[in-house]
């Protein structure tokens, strides 16, 4: 490796927002993440939803009504039958 272009690799500790801390190496001392190995529904197998900024919510309330533009299809026009002559 070069000398000076790479960034200082320390030990970390890392915090989640469930509480749960580790140590692990990283370019910055301190970490703090919104979910972790311990609270995250693929490794404890707990269904959870995990919903940042209200998306959950903004999603529903969108839909609730049941007339979203994108979701009403348009209406055909009829075919009309060729001519004869």
């Amino acid at each position: 490796m070069k000398d000076g272009i790479h960034p200082k690799y320390v030990e970390a500790s890392v915090t989640c927002a469930c509480g749960n801390s580790f140590k692990t190496r990283a370019t910055r001392p301190e970490l703090k993440v919104d979910i972790c190995s311990a609270c995250h529904p693929f490794y404890t197998g707990r269904l959870k939803y995990v919903d940042t900024a209200g998306r959950i919510e903004k999603f529903q309330n969108k839909f609730a009504a049941g007339t979203y533009a994108s979701l009403s299809k348009p209406k055909k026009k009829p075919v009309k039958a060729p001519a004869e002559n």
